[in-house]
């Protein structure tokens, strides 16, 4: 019987796998070769692969498997994956001592350039279903260059245009609101993410007073379709605009210390829907003792209305000279009447005189509210409609605490059977969306209003929602400050597109400033928020005047440090009568 005796197992003393080097067999001698690091999923590949080459032409190494051959710097893998041993110096590889780059057995220089343009299909009037250059099938495209799915690919990449004057767009900057001078002092610096996250809960307000007279709305305006449209027309009516601290019912209310912070609804719901903003705006703070005024400059940008603002192209004005060659001709971008300025201007026309126009001013008989209007002097022009409500909203974090904010509010009308507007019933603001032209550069792909007003309304009122997030923000916002029942939004277009001083009215829609807000997302807890925490930089500084102020091209706002003597030699030279009455 054949015996069978067990093999000699080497131990390892020296802990690990393998054998140590003090009892290797003496036939064998594994102490003069290097010892190369591998993994058991390495794959063997082939002996010398001569396809595998280096960027300078050479063979990179012969023996290791191709998988490892091909490894990308640092002896990374093409798929990622990092090779194991690879960042130790291999002794088994050979590398060619002379320099053969010159020399390559395989033509590794790329394929020249085709003259094709990428995005294009296959020559001119390319067939139904042929191919385009990056070997997808066109299936259902026609032919013919400049056509639709025919001349150009725009799926494909690098095919078409993908926007108005996309290489420009980059290049532009907005200008801020105010000039800031090298005096003034940057005190504090947030950004929108960081004001987006505040909350602050605030109760109804009280009220304190109203001032003013209001008409009826007229609710024919109601029921105007696309097919019975009416023309906008030229109200000539005064309307004002003034700013916190030139208020007479503010000076009083501020002598009798009714509250620590004073504003209108204008300038706080700016404040309020900040993070929404894309246009520069600035607010001027007073702090006088205990008391702080948020004002607003005369011709700045709390008297106009913003156009697109949140659009993904928004409107632009046009492109400055170069200064560095005066002669050059540039060549206009958009019409004059459609710029981001014209634009602003249109708006504002808009909503004041369907504001105006809106309103029925014999029956049912006006209603005068507790007090005369208190900016109306000697004036010849009739009063617009138009009503101020002071109240006062408590902020304080503890009952111990006094912060409280007084607010002047503005409603445009009060609407008949809902209750008695000198007790806050029935109120209601009037404002108007506008169309210019749903082709022109900036309309931020609405639809056309008298193709979808009647049919597709929420397609229309989605698009507005986007485009003009911040500027429907704010109206609401001012609404439910004023206590306002009903918010009204007309919708007014141009008779012609080419034609900015013609309008007709094309619909009117009636909504519950609270329920819209939820549409919005908007959320009053964050703006007062926001107002709580402004007030509360503004508070730890000493008295003087500060200007906060929008990025122009960054969402944040800077709040800085000025002269008490800033923008004052500025309002008498400009008039600032004038700019108060809209």
């Amino acid at each position: 019987m054949a015996s069978f005796s067990l093999p000699t197992i080497n131990d390892n003393p020296d802990g690990g796998w393998g054998p140590s080097s003090s009892n290797l067999p003496k036939q064998f001698k594994f102490k003069d070769i290097p010892y190369a690091p591998f993994s058991k999923s390495d794959k063997l590949g082939r002996f010398a692969d001569w396809n595998d080459l280096s960027a300078d032409g050479r063979q990179t190494a012969v023996g290791l498997p191709s998988t490892q051959n091909r490894a990308g710097p640092g002896g990374r893998r093409r798929d990622g994956a990092q090779a194991f041993g690879s960042g130790t110096a291999s002794a088994f590889a050979y590398f060619h001592v002379e320099d053969e780059s010159s020399f390559s057995l395989v033509d590794n220089r790329g394929a020249p350039p085709t003259r094709r343009g990428g995005g294009f299909n296959r020559g001119r009037g390319a067939p139904r279903g042929g191919y385009n250059t990056w070997g997808n099938r066109g299936g259902g495209q026609r032919g013919g260059r400049g056509g639709p799915g025919g001349g150009r690919n725009m799926n494909q990449r690098g095919g078409g245009r993908r926007g108005w004057r996309d290489w420009d767009k980059n290049n532009r900057t907005r200008e801020s609101s105010v000039v800031v001078q090298p005096s003034w002092q940057v005190l504090e610096e947030i950004e929108f993410h960081r004001l987006a996250k505040l909350r602050l809960e605030v109760e109804e307000p009280e009220d304190l007073d109203s001032y003013g007279r209001l008409f009826a709305y007229e609710k024919t305006y109601d029921r105007i379709t696309t097919k019975t449209e009416r023309p906008l027309q030229l109200v000539d009516r005064i309307k004002y605009n003034t700013t916190t601290s030139d208020d007479p019912v503010i000076q009083q209310l501020a002598s009798k210390s009714t509250a620590t912070v004073y504003a209108t609804d204008v300038i706080l719901s700016v404040l309020m829907t900040a993070p929404r903003s894309v246009y520069p705006w600035d607010i001027v703070i007073v702090r006088e003792g205990n008391n702080l005024f948020f004002d607003k400059r005369d011709g700045g940008p709390f008297d106009t209305v913003t156009v697109n603002e949140n659009a993904a192209d928004p409107p632009q004005d046009p492109t400055p000279p170069n200064p560095n060659n005066p002669q050059e001709k540039t060549v206009p971008e958009v019409p004059t009447i459609n710029t981001a300025a014209s634009l602003s201007l249109e708006a504002t026309y808009i909503n004041q005189n369907f504001g105006f126009q809106s309103v029925n001013e014999a029956t049912p008989p006006p209603v005068d509210l507790a007090h005369p209007n208190p900016f109306y002097g000697d004036e010849t022009e009739p009063l617009a409609s138009c009503g101020y409500r002071y109240r006062v909203f408590d902020m304080s974090l503890s009952e111990e605490e006094q912060m409280k904010i007084c607010v002047r509010t503005e409603v445009d009308a009060y609407l008949p059977g809902l209750g008695d507007p000198r007790q806050g019933k029935g109120l209601a603001t009037i404002r108007a969306l506008n169309e210019f032209d749903p082709r022109s550069q900036g309309a931020g792909g609405a639809p056309d209003w008298r193709a979808k007003l009647d049919s597709q309304r929420g397609a229309v009122v989605a698009t507005e929602m986007k485009n003009n997030s911040a500027k429907l923000a704010k109206w609401t916002v001012q609404s439910i400050l004023a206590g306002a029942d009903l918010l009204k939004i007309g919708y007014v277009s141009r008779a012609n597109p080419r034609d900015n001083s013609r309008h007709v009215i094309l619909s009117t829609a009636s909504m519950r400033p609270t329920d819209f807000s939820a549409q919005l997302n908007v959320s009053l807890a964050n703006g007062w928020g926001i107002v709580r925490t402004v007030t509360d930089l503004c508070m730890k500084m000493p008295e003087g005047k500060y200007v906060l102020v929008k990025d122009p091209n960054k969402p944040m706002i800077r709040l800085y440090a000025v002269p008490m003597n800033t923008f004052t030699n500025e309002d008498d030279e400009e008039g600032g009568d004038y700019d108060d009455e809209q």
